[in-house]
């Protein structure tokens, strides 16, 4: 059964809600997802709602030019992106929502550095 789980960027300019039955956490090692540290989730696009227009961040993008992160431009928290493996789906950083036990969670790696 899904729940519905508040998040935000530290600074709080970004929030949003989702939508989700979160049991695992993936960890990625692409030169991206290493350096920031995020514990990742998917979420199908109705499952997420922007509180904060989307035209509020930041958007980064780089190699392919698939992928889209964003950030809030206040804090420079990244709490969600578009992956390019999976571009229809949102990729949530666990790491911003509230009420999630992290340690609790089933840690899934990810090979993201073995991508061409």
């Amino acid at each position: 059964m899904k729940t519905t789980h508040r998040g935000s960027c530290h600074c709080g300019r970004v929030r949003f809600e989702v939508d989700a039955e979160i049991d695992h956490a993936r960890v990625c090692d692409c030169s991206m997802c290493r350096r920031r540290g995020a514990l990742n989730f998917r979420v199908a696009p109705q499952d997420l709602r922007l509180l904060t227009p989307i035209e509020d961040l930041t958007l980064y993008q780089f190699h392919t030019l698939t992928a889209k992160d964003y950030f809030c431009p206040v804090c420079g928290i990244q709490p969600f992106r578009r992956a390019r493996t999976a571009p229809d789906l949102w990729t949530i950083n666990l790491r911003c929502l509230e009420d999630v036990d992290l340690d609790a969670l089933e840690i899934v790696h990810v090979q993201g550095s073995r991508l061409p």
